[in-house]
């Protein structure tokens, strides 16, 4: 079963578009002064999306994957989809109402796979990635976790076989996750959490599947009842970073999506120990300068070996968390190696159907 990467609270009042802090700490409206998003679809594969007046101009009609399935994924009876959906690409409305996403021009395709909590399972959560795949996404979007799987796996290596780029929370400590999936599987880009202050948020899980920070708390957005919630957890820092994706992607059409990790971790500002360190992987989300920089390209042996989504991942517990699966560190451990041997045999699998297709 999944668990929700985010605690909401309603706002005391009318929220403007002034207390969207991390607009301003990321630069935002320079970032968009380049590039809004257009022509990127960005799947939110959550508990649905409701249609919200910031949301009236790029909410595709989407799926709603669960048995006994209704609607087309634009119903959200938890809200936490489209506290998501906000974060990346709400445009406002009137002349400075509402609040405004990282990527405004960008197309939400809303995918349904959990009711309350995003208590989705693995299988339901895969079958989300590959409808997204198909429908023409281009950045999924995945604020919770899961227990790894080989639909799970296989889906993950369809994504990166149709150049799409998976972006997941790592997991916050409050939920006692330790090991969050798809967050733990290789070429997914796992997404921490910073604070007001810059610093990595108390809740934000680290571990050696992290790879970048963005803020988490506080986050002002959306709601299904068509107000807004202030939000904080991996969740929402997960959703800036597609956000900013979208954006890299619309300025970039030329790059992979391994390029596209590679260009907003190698942009990011380093807040740690100089190098790669467990709390905000290679550092904060810089959009203008993801957008600006001049990125070298990766190598191919790196492209195949080294880079950082692709290494084999394992999550280390912490003192705050217990393991999803039950028992020791070594569970963990386990888990996370697990992750690595599913996506060979959904890898292995996917070869036969090949094979099988050109023979009949």
């Amino acid at each position: 079963m999944g668990t929700c990467l985010a605690l909401a609270a309603p706002v005391r009042a009318d929220p403007t578009r002034q207390s969207e802090w991390h607009l301003r700490y990321l630069d935002v409206p320079e970032a968009q002064l380049i590039t809004k998003g257009s022509g990127v679809i960005v799947a939110v594969v959550d508990s649905g999306v409701m249609q919200h007046v910031d949301l009236s101009r790029n909410l595709l009609p989407g799926k709603n994957v669960l048995p006994a399935a209704e609607g087309d994924g634009r119903i959200d009876s938890n809200g936490h989809g489209t506290q998501i959906a906000g974060i990346i690409a709400a445009h406002g409305h009137g002349k400075s109402g509402g609040i405004l996403g990282i990527a405004p021009s960008s197309m939400i395709l809303p995918i349904k796979v959990s009711e309350a909590g995003l208590n989705g399972s693995s299988v339901d959560i895969a079958a989300g990635f590959q409808y997204a795949i198909e429908h023409g996404a281009t950045v999924i979007n995945f604020s919770g976790a899961t227990t790894p799987s080989v639909s799970l796996a296989g889906d993950v290596e369809m994504a990166q076989e149709a150049n799409t780029l998976i972006v997941a929370a790592a997991g916050n400590k409050q939920q006692d996750v330790t090991a969050a999936y798809p967050a733990a599987t290789p070429g997914v880009l796992s997404v921490g959490a910073i604070d007001r202050s810059g610093k990595v948020a108390e809740f934000s899980i680290p571990g050696p599947n992290v790879q970048i920070c963005a803020p988490g708390v506080d986050i002002t957005t959306t709601s299904n009842t068509g107000k807004y919630f202030e939000l904080s957890g991996t969740s929402p820092a997960t959703a800036i970073v597609s956000g900013a994706a979208a954006l890299v992607r619309a300025k970039f059409p030329q790059l992979s999506a391994q390029e596209v990790i590679h260009r907003l971790t190698a942009t990011a500002t380093d807040i740690g120990a100089p190098g790669r360190d467990d709390e905000c992987g290679y550092g904060v989300l810089n959009i203008v300068k993801a957008l600006t920089a001049n990125v070298p390209p990766l190598s191919p042996a790196t492209t195949a070996s080294a880079a950082p989504s692709r290494m084999p991942r394992v999550e280390r517990p912490t003192s705050n968390a217990i393991p999803v699966f039950a028992g020791s560190a070594v569970v963990v451990l386990l888990g996370g190696l697990a992750a690595v041997l599913l996506v060979r045999r959904a890898r292995s699998r996917r070869r036969r159907r090949r094979g099988s297709r050109g023979r009949g």
